[in-house]
């Protein structure tokens, strides 16, 4: 196995495809192909399926990319770090989070002393949450009421209560107060399995053994609000993220205490990271 051709792997898998790694790495596709099979053959492993014009990993070849997205993001720090003269930081801030509000301050104190740095937000549960940054697919995560994990580095940013919403008008007499034993008498409307919110919901339901299912189930918070602005039910949400949307009635909930703790997270063995340390820094200084 050779450096080589694990470059030449990554770059096929980090692509998608053989033409446009060679492209990428200024190589011609033959090379590049040859330096695949060479490291396939050398291990007696299939690390691509090729069908047509397109190429998919395989389960070993997964395997592999995610060492090898270890292994060149640890070769570029060591460059950074050998060239820490700069001082700013480069290149791109992935962040994925159940709801970027937490860390909109954030944000922008982070953009304003590293205008070089290009940041993308996505949205997703908990779950979906630390199955990219597990995947190396984002460096900081955003997620509600995190459960001990010892792969990651855990800071609470925010806690709030979880409060019911309806349409406006949708409780009689121009109610904003309902009790946790009393939400099974009306249309529940959740979010997917994987929400921190649902579950929430769900385990206190289940420890007050109080019967609590949903006649709609929607992907995601947004669309949970929009089925919920219809008419069609009561949703949930985090007092932090109710929006003030003049179409919902945030509706608070009695007999039972519900909180929602934000957390900021990433990978222990990424915390070194330069792009990492600068961003937690602009998160302590807002904070």
């Amino acid at each position: 196995m050779r450096y080589t051709q694990l470059r030449a792997f990554h770059s096929v898998a980090l692509y998608g495809g053989f033409s446009r790694a060679a492209d990428r790495l200024n190589q011609t596709q033959p090379a590049l192909s040859d330096q695949v099979k060479r490291l396939e053959q050398a291990h007696d492993t299939l690390l691509f399926r090729r069908e047509k014009r397109n190429v998919y990993l395989t389960e070993a070849g997964a395997g592999l990319f995610r060492m090898t997205k270890q292994f060149f993001e640890i070769e570029d720090s060591i460059g950074e770090y050998l060239d820490h003269s700069s001082a700013t930081v480069t290149g791109s801030l992935r962040i994925v989070a159940d709801s970027a509000l937490h860390v909109t301050d954030a944000i922008s104190h982070f953009r304003q002393n590293n205008p070089k740095v290009f940041v993308s937000i996505k949205t997703g549960n908990t779950k979906e949450v630390l199955a990219r940054l597990r995947n190396y697919d984002a460096e900081i995560g955003v997620v509600g009421n995190m459960q001990p994990a010892s792969d990651f580095t855990a800071f609470d940013i925010g806690r709030a209560p979880i409060i019911a919403i309806s349409a406006k008008n949708y409780l009689p007499n121009g109610r904003t107060e309902i009790a946790f034993k009393d939400l099974s008498k009306w249309p529940l409307v959740f979010r997917e399995t994987g929400s921190r919110t649902r579950s929430n919901i769900e385990e206190a339901a289940q420890a007050m053994k109080v019967p609590m299912k949903p006649i709609i189930e929607v992907d995601g918070r947004e669309a949970m609000r929009e089925i919920v602005a219809s008419g069609a039910g009561i949703g949930f949400v985090s007092q932090a993220e109710h929006n003030h949307d003049e179409r919902l009635q945030p509706i608070k909930i009695t007999g039972i205490e519900l909180e929602m703790v934000e957390t900021l997270v990433i990978l222990k063995m990424r915390r070194d990271l330069p792009m990492i340390r600068t961003f937690m820094r602009s998160v302590r200084e807002v904070g």
